[in-house]
């Protein structure tokens, strides 16, 4: 749909300027007209539009140079002018920039600081704060990886003998989107890595806390097969499945389930990328595109493949109509928040304000599309919060309550 949305505004433009030869009213209308059909559904255009933007910039987006690339993102920023509710764009394009940056799917670094950019002339710096962050994080976990790989080379213990490299991403709770937290079940030298890290990092920045996200790892595996030597590009998922084949041959579902207390969907999903996919290092049996309760695997041996690292695509359950929810769920108390806020900041500043003031004023400074319904809630709400109070001599003006 976006792209039928550029196509269609190319065409527009074009026939303003050469049949109308860029007559300002024409050129306002068509303006008009755009914002007044894409603000017709209240959200979707904006998830659609950080959607497509999230295509463009991830890895294996060969359609393209940087500099059709840079005139594309162009493109977009001027159907992204016209988003009312600009805050479900930025919740969206800040969870598909989360995945490109912490599996390496971007694209391009410099596509992405320029749509950060864009973003940035376009909304001010409060819009952009997070997604910055985000990139900053990124930087300063080189810096950490590289102390720690020295901390780590000086220690005089079975570290150096376990031929293991860890590289971790320091993210910032509040610059990041929220993870469901999962525990499973790591092989001792990962979990030796991981306290020698927690010593390091937390001797260095006391009173933080680490909390492990297993579901955004990923890990590069040796493996030795009767054809010869791979390097295997997997999900650390992936990985602990694929590790406890060291000691055993034959494992059940179960087996499976038991040894790494990874939750049942996920764990599914995973056999299914290494048993059923084009890169089967495992086998299945029975055979068939789909894991159930009494499937058995083991190590296929006979696993070959022309290329030396090979990377093992996890299959990925789609975003549901939940999750979607959730996101937008997310936008909308942030906009309660922000609701609030506002409301507040102006009635200390002004004390005393009527209704129709009050709401006017609110117009002027709230940046996404609001109900008067929903704005007389929020008031509602500080009233019985004692934040202001109802005039007692004017029903219809409030007051400050310092």
């Amino acid at each position: 749909m976006v792209q039928e949305l550029l196509d269609f505004k190319d065409k527009m433009d074009n026939i303003v300027n050469t049949c109308f030869h860029k007559n300002e009213k024409f050129a306002n209308s068509l303006k008009e007209a755009f914002e007044a059909f894409i603000n017709q559904r209240a959200n979707k255009p904006a998830e659609l539009i950080a959607k497509f933007v999230d295509c463009k910039l991830r890895a294996g987006n060969k359609e393209a140079t940087e500099e059709e690339l840079e005139r594309l993102l162009d493109k977009i920023m001027v159907l992204f002018r016209f988003i009312h509710g600009k805050d479900v764009f930025e919740a969206f394009y800040k969870k598909d920039l989360a995945k490109r940056l912490l599996v390496g799917k971007s694209a391009s670094v410099d596509a992405e600081k320029s749509m950060l950019s864009k973003l940035k002339q376009e909304c001010g710096g409060g819009f952009t704060s997070k997604l910055e962050g985000m990139f900053k994080d990124m930087e300063l976990s080189k810096d950490i990886n590289i102390a720690f790989k020295q901390y780590a080379g000086n220690l005089q213990s079975e570290l150096v003998a376990s031929n293991l490299d860890l590289t971790v991403s320091i993210l910032t709770m509040g610059y990041w989107p929220t993870y469901p937290v999962m525990e499973v079940t790591l092989p001792m030298e990962m979990v030796q890595y991981q306290d020698v890290f927690n010593k390091f990092y937390l001797g260095k920045h006391s009173g933080r806390k680490l909390q492990w996200q297993p579901t955004l790892g990923h890990c590069v595996l040796k493996a030795w097969f009767n054809q010869g030597n791979k390097e295997l590009q997997v999900s650390l998922f992936q990985a602990l499945v694929l590790i406890l084949f060291n000691d055993g041959d034959n494992l059940s579902l179960e087996d499976i389930k038991a040894a790494t207390n990874i939750e049942d969907g996920e764990l599914r999903r995973t056999l299914q990328s290494l048993a059923c996919g084009k890169a089967r290092v495992l086998q299945k049996n029975p055979r068939g595109r789909d894991v159930a309760d009494n499937d058995r695997f083991v190590f296929n041996a006979e696993f070959t493949n022309k290329l030396f690292r090979i990377k093992i695509n996890q299959i990925q359950m789609k975003e549901t109509n939940e999750e979607q929810k959730a996101t937008e769920e997310r936008v909308y108390q942030d906009r309660q928040y922000q609701i609030d806020a506002a409301i507040v900041r102006i009635m200390k500043m002004r004390k005393t304000l009527t209704h129709n003031l009050l709401i006017s004023e609110l117009y002027n400074q709230l940046k996404f599309p609001v109900k008067p319904a929903d704005l007389k809630k929020r008031i509602e709400s500080l009233i019985d919060r004692d934040y202001m109070e109802r005039d007692k001599d004017n029903a219809n003006q409030y007051n400050y309550v310092a």
